[in-house]
């Protein structure tokens, strides 16, 4: 199969993560060829320097200003641009490029991937926060802007690619996998000594510490919960959780008919993000191919909500509406935090993020303003987060 379409000029957004890292990748082993416009990094000078003498790109930008020397003495007479700071992401993010894979960690994505989306650019969203904060104003832009977004999450992916989209108003359930994570079989005693090491062992993927965290607390499936709701406009009740150890089916979707479709595969990022870099065609890449008999079983259980609390209040942030879910987004960043920096326990991130939520529900704070919802979002997330670190010390006192 020949090249897809004429050169792409692309821009990597977290380009030194899990994500980004798989990005590019995959534009290695499948041989495509791509413009790389910009690499942006947060903290990984050395990964972001080894990344732009590789692919060349017209800019590097790292977010971290102090690392910014060391960048620019290790580019200079390359003909790269350097730079760095938030703006510069977000400038970054707005050169114009063809195709955008938005995997910045955090709510910090969040102003960059809506520069993306306003350029009209194809999309490829693995920034969870960017559709929990600002979901509907992100897809708004996107669509006025003749662009589009295309998730990258395994789980939304899957969806993505078996909705068939004459039939998206006969759809009676969502259903989002689990992998369960690393304390999938463990006690809540276990689980409330959990270290972070444990916590950031993921039996099936490869990711990030924040990530991973929340993976192990299943706050990653109420989160995608939450995107699920925005990307393919349906309602909470209708959107549920299964766990399945071993990560070979995605996600599926139930149609009124009874018909379940599923989207199976190994787990490996590389293969969603194929999908959402060569839509609607398919990227020809030496991925690895899903052998059913090796794994012999596929198995099933629904998450115990006592141990694993985070997908309620998920539930309960799409209820209530308006800023919540941008508040328990930027509640658990602030729990997570909190726990890698073993200030509070395992249990204490989901109470933590119960406790913001509720606490700002008591003060009318989690009503969304007329203005820019956007602004609106960063206002929410910005209390959310002076609330949750009081919360945090509120458990620090008490453990």
């Amino acid at each position: 199969m020949g090249q897809l379409t004429p050169i792409r000029k692309v821009v990597v957004l977290g380009s030194t993560g899990s994500i980004g890292v798989s990005t590019l990748s995959l534009f290695e082993a499948s041989g495509v060829e791509v413009d790389v416009l910009a690499l942006t990094a947060g903290r990984n000078v050395e990964k972001l320097i080894e990344q732009a003498l590789r692919w060349r790109p017209t800019v590097v930008v790292i977010e971290d200003e102090a690392l910014l020397p060391r960048l620019r003495d290790s580019l200079q007479n390359t003909g790269i641009r350097t730079a760095a700071g938030a703006s510069a992401i977000v400038e970054a993010a707005a050169m114009g490029a063809d195709w955008v894979m938005s995997a910045i960690v955090g709510a910090a994505g969040l102003a960059p991937t809506l520069a993306a989306a306003r350029t009209g650019a194809v999309i490829a969203l693995a920034n969870k926060e960017s559709l929990v904060c600002a979901g509907p104003a992100l897809l708004r832009i996107a669509r006025a802007a003749g662009g589009s977004v295309i998730p990258v999450d395994s789980e939304h992916s899957a969806i993505f690619q078996v909705l068939q989209p004459a039939c998206i108003h006969r759809v009676s359930r969502l259903i989002l996998t689990a992998s369960g994570g690393p304390f999938r079989t463990w006690t809540r005693d276990q689980m409330a000594v959990a270290t972070p090491e444990q916590a950031v062992a993921h039996p099936n993927w490869s990711m990030g510490a924040k990530i991973s965290v929340d993976s192990a607390s299943m706050m990653n499936k109420g989160l995608e919960m939450i995107e699920a709701s925005y990307l393919f406009d349906t309602p909470e009740e209708r959107i549920e959780a299964v766990i399945h150890p071993q990560s070979v089916i995605h996600s599926l979707v139930e149609y009124v008919d009874g018909s379940t479709l599923a989207q199976l595969g190994p787990p490996d990022m590389r293969s969603p993000i194929a999908c959402a870099f060569a839509w609607p065609d398919r990227l020809p890449w030496p991925a690895p191919r899903l052998d059913l008999a090796a794994y012999g079983q596929l198995t099933f259980e629904q998450p115990d909500q006592e141990r694993f609390p985070s997908i309620g209040i998920a539930r309960e942030a799409m209820r209530l509406g308006g800023g919540a879910p941008a508040a328990m987004n930027a509640a658990n960043e602030v729990a997570v935090a909190a726990f890698l920096d073993r200030q509070i326990g395992f249990l204490d991130i989901a109470a933590s993020v119960a406790g913001t939520l509720e606490r700002m529900n008591s003060l009318g704070a989690l009503m969304e303003a007329d203005a820019d919802p956007v602004e609106s979002a960063m206002t929410t997330d910005a209390s959310a987060r002076r609330i949750a670190a009081e919360v945090v010390r509120q458990v620090q006192r008490h453990n």
